[in-house]
């Protein structure tokens, strides 16, 4: 039953996560951990149905051409660099100070979407991106998230679409497409030491696939303000749950 009632939140997470370009796994983690054999190996499983879920979610996204492969591009590579920098960081740092420093951030980023849902804002560059932007954005929140052990798209997205200048829908696409990669070096990260629950990872995984794909594909009915708002509520979500595990 317990593995039951996981799959069945894995699967509501995904399909809020692929509409909005995020994999949410801050919101799964803790439903993951109350089931894992250790921390640790909770932590990885997280890791791996993120990417799962990430890597689902992306397929959509890709065939409905709402990935940026030239930002994806430029901000894969230091984002993977930043999560490994902030695997070997994450015995140094506090991690529930950590926490809610992101948790603060969530929380601004949610108002500015709610409050300012304006689409229409374009930024120096090829397509109006600013690309040294995303390279920044990229590397420091790979840094952070590496640290915490989460993919942390629900930081990347709002930067894409605020700092970056990227269109929501296409930014929906290439964070979860980012968000694949990050997931993926993560997991690689806790092999040597810590590896994940393959019990749980398995079952989470295979629960998340149909989310995301379903989520994923209610995106493009969504008009640039709808989907920023929506994205600007689970971001509030997402905050609320790490102060909660920063707190607890």
């Amino acid at each position: 039953m317990d593995y039951v009632l996981l799959a069945v939140w894995c699967f509501v997470v995904a399909l809020g996560g692929g509409l909005v370009g995020l994999v949410l796994g801050n919101i799964r983690l803790p439903a993951v951990l109350l089931l894992s054999s250790s921390p640790a190996a909770g932590t990885g499983a997280n890791i791996g149905i993120s990417a799962v879920a990430a890597a689902t979610a992306s397929i959509a996204h890709v065939r409905a051409g709402r990935v940026n492969w030239r930002l994806f591009g430029w901000m894969a590579p230091p984002s993977i660099a930043g999560a490994l920098a902030g695997g070997y960081l994450s015995g140094v740092l506090p991690g529930d100070v950590l926490l809610l420093g992101i948790a603060a951030v969530l929380l601004y980023s949610a108002y500015e979407l709610l409050a300012k849902p304006d689409t229409s804002r374009k930024r120096p560059g090829r397509e109006g991106l600013d690309i040294p932007v995303a390279v920044a954005t990229g590397a420091v929140i790979g840094l952070l998230g590496g640290i915490v052990g989460l993919i942390l798209g629900s930081l990347r997205m709002p930067a894409l679409v605020r700092l970056v200048g990227e269109q929501p829908a296409r930014a929906v696409g290439t964070n979860v497409t980012v968000g694949f990669l990050v997931g993926i070096a993560g997991l690689v990260g806790h092999l040597p030491s810590a590896p994940p629950d393959w019990g749980l990872l398995a079952v989470g995984a295979a629960a998340s696939i149909p989310g995301a794909l379903i989520g994923s594909r209610l995106t493009g009915r969504l008009s640039d303000r709808q989907l920023l708002r929506a994205i600007g509520v689970v971001l509030l979500v997402a905050a609320a749950v790490m102060i909660l595990d920063a707190l607890t």
